[in-house]
Formats: structure tokens, C-alpha cells, sequence
């Protein structure tokens, strides 16, 4: 088996979302010996965000930049990384209402017709991914969004995150969550217990 984990916060050993990340890994790891673990800090080792040089090359224009020659192929390493991958963990933290940009970018490498996905005649979406793939995403909010909150409208964030990942066939999607964790150091640790009892739940 592989799984493949992604980070995409930019607090390093502050991040709440890469301290569930790891445990999460650790859990799995744990139910699965011998996982083979592959690692993407998408932070510190960040893609370029897409640029029309990006879709020239795409459409078989030549690439005699470097930069973008190397950004080409860590787009091409990230979607065999997925094909992979048998488990997914992404730590994902909301800023400003939705994901990291640097994970966004990461989402456009992998979101690619006639790589991922493809249109039928009849204009249905039909995944191009191997069956079977689990993915769980180590959410972390400031705030509390969750239905009924008064800022649930502001919820961009796991909400788009499983929307663009169903798109694509990854419809086995955990969230372990930790939110309100702006609200002071008692109601972080309350946060961050109950996603690690909710880690400590994950099945094989």
C-alpha cells in the first residue's frame, strides 16, 4: 500500500492541520504496516501557480524555461503520486475562508481532463482514477463554521475541498476536524482532543 501525505500550512511546527496530518499518518501507518509514505510539504516546496506558459506546453508548445520545465514536472510527479496513492491525507487549514493557495495549486495540477477525469458524449464526468481510494483531510478552522454557526455562509473551505475531489472520484472522504481553535489555549486543546479522539476512530 502507499499513501501519500500532503501539508499545506504555513506555520510549520505551529500548524494545527500538520500536527493532525502526522498523527493521522501515524494512525494509519499503524493499521496498515509497511505503508510506504510519501510526502509533499507543499509550503516549502510549493508548484507555481498556473500561468498561460503553463498551457502552451500543454497544447505542445516547446519549454525552454527552466523553471517552468521543472514546475511541468512536478505537476507531472504529483498526479503519479496520486494514481498511487491507496490512502490520501491532506492538512488543510482555512485561510481567509477557503484552502492555502499553494494547495489550490496543487488541486490544478491533479484536476486535468483526459488525466484525471473526462467528459462523456453526454457531458457526464467519468474519473480516470484507480477505484478505492481513501482520502482524509486534517481540517483546522479559527473560527467555528459548521451548519448553524453564524458564519457557516463563510464556509468555503472542506466544502470545496470534497466537492473538487468527488469531481475527480475520490467520493470516500473523512474530515477530522479542529475549529474554534482562535478561541483561546483551553478551547484549542478541546479542538485538537476531540480530532484526536475522532483519529483514534479511523478503521482500516
Amino acid at each position: 500500500m502507499k499513501l501519500l501525505h500532503i501539508d499545506s500550512s504555513i506555520l510549520g511546527p505551529h500548524s494545527v492541520s500538520r500536527t493532525l496530518s502526522s498523527e493521522i499518518v501515524a494512525r494509519e501507518t499503524a493499521l496498515h504496516p509497511g505503508i510506504q509514505v510519501i510526502y509533499r510539504d507543499l509550503a516549502n516546496d510549493k508548484a507555481l501557480h498556473l500561468s498561460g506558459a503553463h498551457m502552451a506546453a500543454w497544447q505542445g508548445g516547446a519549454v525552454e524555461d527552466k523553471v517552468l520545465g521543472a514546475d511541468l514536472a512536478t505537476g507531472s510527479a504529483y498526479l503519479d503520486e496520486l494514481f498511487a496513492a491507496d490512502v490520501i491525507v491532506i492538512g488543510a487549514p482555512m485561510y481567509n475562508f477557503t484552502i492555502p493557495s499553494q494547495l489550490k495549486a496543487w488541486i490544478d495540477r491533479i484536476v486535468v481532463a483526459g488525466k484525471t477525469f473526462k467528459y462523456t458524449d453526454a457531458g457526464e464526468v467519468k474519473s480516470l482514477l484507480p477505484p478505492n481510494k481513501k482520502v482524509i483531510i486534517a481540517s483546522s478552522r479559527g473560527n467555528v463554521y459548521t451548519p448553524g454557526t453564524p458564519v457557516a455562509a463563510l464556509e468555503h473551505h472542506e466544502s470545496y475541498l470534497k466537492s473538487v475531489l468527488s469531481f475527480i472520484g475520490l467520493n470516500d472522504v473523512t474530515v477530522v476536524r479542529a475549529e474554534g481553535v482562535a478561541f483561546g489555549q483551553e478551547a484549542k486543546e478541546a479542538a485538537l482532543a476531540k480530532a484526536r479522539a475522532d483519529i483514534l476512530q479511523l478503521a482500516s
